[in-house]
């Protein structure tokens, strides 16, 4: 996607080098001040989703705020736990740990294949074979829709019917509160982002986008809240199954009313033609692809490097992490011990001066003695080597 001049220049303003510095206060800042960060590399604006902090004791708005600028990035695809959470949403609503990610799991869990540090198990799952990489021994998959693997990372069991009628109590709590909710503590939410030199230009909610009995009040609520934020645009997973086309189709009418596109996000399922239904359907439906899954989905029907050629101009932004192919156990690395060309991704942006924010994505399994402040570090720092050597 090529934003226009006014929206990229909202990020490039974020990464503009400062030398002023944030006024001391009682937050969790604590009594010291701190540099705006830079990560508008060449051109080329790094960002993350903060999915990547799920594994940090504090997920608050504030700390997560304070994880971005730890890491060096001066830009976010933000989720919705820390917001709400922020803007005072129900008791046990984006406060706990795992909110920041949506309660998508612990890190690493939709990894793939055993990798090194991972070891093997003694007894594979149903459909899984032996590989390697790099010449250690991993777990290659089961193709999805045999047994569990491929599924994602499993269920929670089924839950008994006290259990549902609490989930349901809760979903009609959150749902009251967000469709009756001012959009102050939003815009105050990215005040204080933007003031500590960080952007915000996506938003993800997908509990409520997946689901097809989401209300049209919830769906305004939604984007109203990505508008209060400052973002281009709103992200989801790519709707698959029979209610696939009507979702395509609902979330593109309310993306035009709201002037702000929706952009979908990819797992096993990328691909050259993933897309294609959804482009179709609407202008406002735009791509969010996670070129790590692509690799480990097998690169069907072109390289990463290709689909960004191809449909530059569809994509609202996108999702870095190195992953390796199904040949090689579909592993999640650090970044530069794996299949995807990240390198040659974003060399391909600064070439052509394609102005799509890259979203690192922690999901690798974090080294003892480190956390994820410091990993998404690292992610940036290699980014920041491939941008300027």
């Amino acid at each position: 996607m090529s934003y226009t001049r006014r929206e990229f220049g909202k990020l490039a303003l974020a990464g503009l080098p400062a030398a002023a510095v944030l006024a001391r206060t009682e937050s969790i800042f604590g009594a010291f001040a701190q540099a705006k960060p830079n990560s508008m590399i060449n051109g080329v604006q790094i960002g993350c989703i903060t999915y990547s902090y799920r594994s940090m004791p504090d997920q608050s708005a504030e700390a997560t705020l304070k994880y971005i600028l730890d890491s060096g990035l001066s830009a976010v695809e933000l989720m919705d736990g820390p917001a709400e959470n922020f803007a005072g949403a129900p008791s046990g609503r984006g406060g706990g740990p795992g909110a920041a990610g949506g309660g998508r799991g612990p890190v690493g869990a939709r990894g793939g294949g055993r990798g090194p540090g991972g070891g093997v198990p003694a007894e594979l799952p149903e459909g899984a074979k032996l590989g390697s990489w790099n010449g250690q021994q991993c777990v290659i998959p089961a193709p999805a829709g045999a047994g569990r693997a491929g599924g994602g990372g499993g269920g929670r069991g089924q839950m008994t019917p006290e259990q549902q009628a609490a989930q349901a109590e809760r979903a009609t709590t959150l749902r009251e509160w967000r469709t009756s909710v001012s959009m102050d503590k939003f815009k105050q939410l990215r005040k204080m982002y933007n003031d500590a030199g960080v952007t915000i230009y996506a938003y993800k909610s997908d509990g409520m986008q997946k689901n097809m009995q989401t209300t049209d009040a919830e769906l305004d609520y939604l984007f109203n809240v990505a508008s209060a934020l400052g973002a281009t645009h709103t992200t989801m997973e790519l709707p698959g199954g029979p209610d696939a086309e009507a979702m395509l189709k609902r979330m593109a009418q309310f993306a035009e009313k709201h002037k702000l596109y929706v952009a979908y996000h990819t797992h096993a399922q990328g691909s050259m033609s993933a897309f294609d239904q959804a482009f179709a359907i609407s202008k406002w439906n735009l791509s969010n692809v996670d070129f790590g899954h692509y690799v480990a989905a097998g690169n069907v029907g072109g390289s990463p490097v290709q689909f960004l050629e191809k449909f530059h101009d569809r994509i609202a932004s996108f999702h870095l992490k190195d992953r390796t192919t199904p040949e090689h156990c579909s592993l999640n690395l650090p970044f530069g011990t794996g299949e995807t060309p990240i390198k040659e991704l974003l060399l391909t942006l600064k070439k052509n001066k394609w102005k799509i924010p890259a979203s690192i994505e922690l999901e690798y399994n974090v080294p003892e003695g480190s956390d994820a402040v410091q990993e998404v570090r690292n992610c940036v720092d290699y980014c920041r080597r491939a941008l300027t050597t």
